[in-house]
């Protein structure tokens, strides 16, 4: 056996078992505040279910955005080795992995996703992901929401203090004891009927409410922490 051929066994080992610790253990240690849960909770309590989107740098948090009991969530995950490891890390938090992308080639995932929504699951995903470009909303989100005539609610992360990473997606990590912030957004909700137009611009409105909610959520700590 190869070098290289160690390393990636390793990794595909160990990246799973060390991604859930990183999650678990900034969990414990962060101090959590949630904006505009009445939007999710609102949908929840009519036992509805949604498709949630947010950006590919915001993901590693995501696990704690929903602590409503009895909740089935599914997420949408690269097929890549990372996507792996982030989905085998995720199945330790009761989550059930897709392995696709929002892009139109995603067909196998995309037939999950809907097989997921109508079996009663949520379903997360990243609708810039896997590999951008960042903050730019791909179609494949938009046409789930169509077929489905299931809302998007856009939601995001940030913390009080973080490094953020020079990677593609701008990759935020929180750091241990500090404090952070979900922000949930305004449903978008897409005509079944609607046309390529129709389409476009509810792209671009989801587009505009993820960076919005982004931009606000990394401001949050400039004003005093409410109790």
């Amino acid at each position: 056996m190869s070098l290289k051929t160690l390393k990636k066994r390793l990794v595909t080992w160990l990246g799973p078992w060390l991604a859930y610790w990183v999650i678990k253990v900034l969990g414990m240690t962060m101090r959590f505040e949630t904006v505009n849960l009445d939007i999710p909770k609102s949908v929840f309590e009519k036992g509805q279910v949604v498709i949630g989107a947010f950006w590919h740098g915001r993901l590693l948090m995501m696990p704690f955005a929903y602590k409503h009991k009895g909740l089935k969530i599914s997420f949408l995950v690269s097929p890549h080795r990372d996507g792996q490891i982030v989905g085998k890390a995720l199945q330790r938090f009761g989550f059930q992995p897709i392995l696709g992308s929002t892009t139109r080639k995603g067909f196998t995932a995309f037939k999950n996703m809907l097989r997921a929504l109508q079996d009663g699951s949520i379903v997360m995903l990243v609708p810039d992901g896997p590999r951008g470009p960042r903050c730019r909303v791909q179609i494949g989100v938009v046409e789930l929401a169509r077929l489905t005539g299931r809302p998007v609610i856009p939601i995001t992360f940030s913390s009080s203090r973080k490094k953020i990473f020079n990677s593609w997606d701008r990759f935020l990590l929180p750091y241990p004891f500090s404090k952070g912030v979900f922000i949930y957004g305004e449903p978008v909700t897409v005509d079944l009927h609607g046309d390529r137009d129709h389409l476009e611009e509810k792209r671009l409105l989801l587009e505009k409410r993820l960076n919005d909610l982004t931009e606000r959520a990394d401001h949050y700590f400039d004003q005093p922490f409410s109790s």
